[in-house]
Order: structure tokens, then sequence, then C-alpha cells
């Protein structure tokens, strides 16, 4: 094993005795470019890395052969932390993932997901105790494991208590076969709801979130990730590079390329403001004015904010992918970030006083 491979970075971290255990190694020039980092995923103790593979195309554009090859190397990249759903590809993800794992499963980080429709019927959907129930066992049989690390609700569901699917996670993290629960695609309020059940109930709490997160699509950062860092959530962002729409291939106001925003009704609709094209155009004159590839920089901007655990990256094949690594090795100026940040419309503040943003003494108890 080289010395790139066997190095192990623990970010931020200075517990008496850590060092012993995770020793920063000293790298030459030859050997320091994508060491991968590794964080504490929340308050679990878990350390991921700081990228989080995201397996939809498992199944679909890649084919498993394909899928073999984007997860080697991710792992010869210093990936252990891999992100999956029961419904990605029809179950099929989850089928190569399981056959991919197999060999290294301890020391990989898992997540799948549950709620969205995953079989014909009228119940075969929700967060419900019974699909809930169901779907955990279709899950760990097709990933080939007992038990997967995290388990998200995958969405919202407004016919469901939310104590009911906390008490059914609560079993399952009983049994062993959740470690951890976690919520995708909640607003913060309903995430903080259920802290406050979980935590009257003495119920397992969700311990990460998945929300969306890139440079055009910035409501995360009003309340979900501040929510995240006084909570202690871990906190893993997908669609860093807003399907694609940030790497450039994308024309102005239009769907120009062959990528999901233009043969996806869902991802045309999501990205239909004709501002994030004007956005992407800016962002990526930015990049290439400072030589820094598109995707590269976006991933590494969605990284660095403070409430961030891991951005979860995908790609459909090889040349894809190789970018998203790459942001790894980016060491960017606060100043860099800044003017990045600067190239998107600031979401509003979740009480609209925009005056406290702009001019710190309203924020003052003794103005």
């Amino acid at each position: 094993m080289s010395t790139v491979e066997s190095a192990v970075l623990i970010a931020d971290l200075d517990w008496p005795g850590v060092r012993e255990y995770y020793p920063r190694q000293s790298l030459d020039t030859a050997t320091r470019s994508r060491v991968m980092q590794y964080k504490p995923l929340g308050r679990t103790g878990v350390l991921v890395s700081q990228l989080c593979f995201g397996t939809m195309t498992f199944g679909k554009e890649a084919d498993e052969a394909e899928s073999a090859r984007l997860f080697a190397a991710c792992r010869d990249a210093g990936v252990n932390f891999f992100d999956c759903a029961n419904v990605y590809s029809d179950g099929l993800a989850e089928t190569i993932l399981g056959k991919l794992i197999k060999g290294c499963r301890d020391e990989l980080v898992i997540t799948t997901k549950v709620a969205q429709k995953a079989a014909p019927d009228v119940n075969g959907v929700g967060a419900s105790r019974r699909h809930i129930m169901q779907q955990v066992e279709k899950s760990l049989k097709r990933l080939c494991t007992d038990r997967v690390e995290i388990y998200f609700i995958h969405h919202f569901d407004p016919l469901t208590p939310i104590e009911e699917s906390l008490r059914a996670l609560d079993d399952l993290v009983r049994q062993g076969k959740v470690l951890y629960p976690g919520a995708s695609n909640w607003a913060a309020w309903q995430v903080a709801k259920a802290l406050g059940i979980s935590a009257a109930g003495g119920l397992a709490r969700f311990e990460c979130l998945e929300p969306m997160y890139n440079l055009v699509k910035r409501q995360a950062e009003v309340e979900i990730l501040p929510l995240a860092l006084s909570e202690g959530l871990g906190v893993i962002p997908y669609s860093p590079l807003a399907a694609g729409l940030l790497t450039g291939k994308y024309a102005a106001g239009g769907t120009s390329a062959a990528g999901r925003i233009a043969v996806n009704s869902m991802y045309n609709t999501r990205y239909s403001d004709p501002v994030y094209y004007q956005v992407a155009e800016r962002f990526t004159a930015f990049a290439r004015e400072h030589g820094l590839n598109p995707a590269s920089l976006a991933v590494r901007w969605v990284a660095s904010h403070p409430g961030v655990t891991a951005p979860i990256i995908g790609a459909r094949n090889l040349e894809q992918l190789a970018p998203s690594l790459a942001s790894v090795d980016l060491e960017l100026a606060p100043e860099t970030l800044e003017a990045v940040t600067r190239l998107s419309v600031q979401p509003a503040t979740a009480t609209d006083r925009l005056e406290e943003v702009i001019d710190p003494k309203y924020r003052s108890r003794n103005r």
C-alpha cells in the first residue's frame, strides 16, 4: 500500500491520544495530493471520508461493470462512505453495492433509505411502521449485510405521525439492523420536531441529514445547516454539481447537453429558473479564470460550509468521477470561497430581517 493509500488524516480533531491511533503522516511532494481526510459524523463517534459516494447511477447510467470501476476508484481515493436507497434503479443499486462491499464491509459506512414508492400496492410508500419494517428487510438482503449505518427517511410523510416512524426506527436500532436514523429532504422544523419527540420519548434520534445543497440551491443555509451545527448532526448534502449545471455543460437558459436536466423532467423543473443558468455561467467563468475545474470547485465550495460533513458525489463513469474526487486536493483561501459565494443569490434569512445581515448593529442587545 502506498503512502497516499495508507495515510489517514483526521480533520479538526485534537482529542487526547487521537494522534496515536490516527497519526498524521509526513508526506513528500510526490505523495501529497489526494489524501482523504476523515471527519466525525455528527456526535456518533464514527469517522467518515470527507466525500461520500452516491450510488444512484448504479444499475442505470452505470452498468454493473462500470459501477465496479467507480466503486474501486472511490476506495482507492480513500472513500469509506457510500449512500444508497431502496428505490435507486428499482433496488438494483443496492444489489450491485451489496456485491461490491463483500470483503470490505466492516471498513465502510453504508446508508440506504425508505419512504419513496417501492411497491405497487397502496401501502408501498411512506414512513409507516409497516412500510419501514418491510423495506429494511429487503434492503438488507439486497445489500448482503446485517445492518446499515444510517437509515434515512427519504422524505417527510404527512400521513404518518413522526412518533410512529421514530418508534419503528428505534426498534430497528435496538435490533442492530440500523445503527443511526437519518432524515433526507426534511424541513428544519420537521427535524427539530423529531429531535424533540426522540428526546422526550427516549428514542434513537436522527443523527444525519441529507439535504439538497449547491451554489444555486442554498436554502439549506437558512435553517437546516444551522440546526445541524446546533444539535451535532452529520450532514451529507446531495447534488453539489446541481445535476451537472455547475460543470458548464448546459447553455444559458437551455438544455443543450444530454445530461439529467435535458432528459429528466424532474431535474428540468428543479433547475428551470433562468437565474440558475446565469449563476452557472458566472461560476464556470470564475473557475476558468482561476485555472480550476468547475466540478472540483463546486464540490469544494459545498464542503467548505462548517455544517457539512461530506458532500455526496456521483458519476456515471470514471471521467465524470475524477474531478469530484480531485476536490479534496483544492486548498482555497477564505477570500476565494467568499468570492464564489457572491456569484449566487443569498437566500433570505429565516426571519426576513435583512437589516441584521447587512448591519451587525441591528443584532446588538444594546443598540
